[in-house]
């Protein structure tokens, strides 16, 4: 008996500090993307677990199935908490059910309050001395997801337990995340700009020159007169936006080149696919060249002499603490972008 009372004010003390991370959202919603619901004077913690099951089973009797309830009674709970939040959570989707903007952000944090609980179930049943760290990391789009997996493995390397949490956006709203302690660390291809009001701090980890890969049944042929051989050559490229495109445009036109660029893309997993697939040369950091080639089937062709992709770590800090953070910087510097590596 006085194990479960000491289990229930522990999920009373999880709740609530979740819940607090929830209202802190709200008052700085305009770093968020979304807009933020009315603040909740009063929540019931089985009110949010039905809300919850309703939002992954995709309906109100999906739900009842699996809470072993009747849709009667998910129905009702659900209309107090929409009461309580003073705002529509679903709306109409069909024969199912779709989160409003509102049920969207609840959702958020009910995921994290019933994957704690479930932590705690499983650390009671366990006896483990002591709960899973958790490392909140946000990567830009633009980034390699290869440089991401390298850069993270160190921390999921580590003795002590870690659980990591990747989030993937766009800068300014992974940026804004950050700024409100919704995540640990910013891994990004670009410093936060000159003149961005943001208590923000970068940290380098290092940068990678480019190099051109080539379908290992065509790299030979561009290889053999590299650079002219990219003259009218199917080329995958980042969007003109990107700051990687803007120096590659430089260089092409330093070396006298002019590609036939056939695709412009923003997930570099999408354009070292259509390069396995030979449809055009691509661009990529030479930190991660032996990865390339053994999962894409492509070699280089030649380097974008000049040409760095830089990276970084962004944290809410200046002087790193978090252990898993301090390990992953430590280890990109040292490893990864070391500098003068060219395969």
């Amino acid at each position: 008996m006085c194990q479960n009372r000491d289990i229930e004010i522990f999920d009373v003390y999880i709740f609530i500090r979740s819940f607090y991370r929830f209202l802190e959202y709200q008052r700085h919603a305009g770093c968020g993307r979304r807009e933020a619901p009315a603040i909740m004077r009063h929540l019931n913690y089985s009110h949010l677990h039905y809300f919850w099951t309703v939002a992954r089973e995709g309906s109100i009797a999906a739900a009842a199935e699996t809470l072993h309830l009747t849709p009667q009674t998910v129905s009702s709970q659900l209309k107090l908490l929409q009461e309580s939040v003073g705002q529509p959570l679903f709306t109409r989707a069909g024969r199912g059910l779709a989160l409003t903007e509102t049920g969207k952000v609840v959702k958020e944090y009910a995921d994290e309050i019933f994957t704690i609980g479930a932590e705690l179930a499983h650390r009671v049943r366990s006896g483990e001395p002591a709960r899973r760290t958790v490392l909140n990391v946000g990567i830009v789009n633009s980034i390699p997801k290869l440089v991401v997996c390298r850069v993270l493995e160190p921390a999921m390397a580590m003795t002590d337990p870690f659980r990591i949490v990747v989030r993937e956006g766009s800068f300014d709203d992974l940026l804004g995340e950050l700024a409100v302690h919704h995540i640990d660390l910013l891994l990004s291809d670009h410093a936060i700009p000159p003149g961005m009001h943001v208590k923000c701090y970068n940290h380098a980890l290092g940068d990678s020159e480019l190099a051109f890969f080539a379908h290992e049944t065509k790299a030979t042929d561009y290889a053999a007169n590299f650079p002219q051989s990219l003259d009218d050559a199917p080329m995958l490229l980042p969007i003109a936006a990107s700051a990687t495109r803007r120096a590659l445009d430089d260089w092409f036109e330093r070396v006298g080149v002019s590609p036939r660029i056939v695709a412009e893309l923003e997930d570099n997993a999408l354009v070292k696919a259509l390069g396995e697939a030979g449809l055009g040369i691509f661009p990529a950091p030479t930190a991660i060249a032996l990865e390339i080639s053994q999962m894409y089937s492509s070699r280089i062709i030649g380097h974008a002499d000049g040409v760095k992709e830089p990276y970084f770590a962004i944290s809410a800090e200046r002087k790193l603490r978090h252990p898993a953070v301090v390990r992953v910087t430590e280890a990109a510097r040292a490893g990864l972008f070391r500098s003068g590596a060219r395969p």
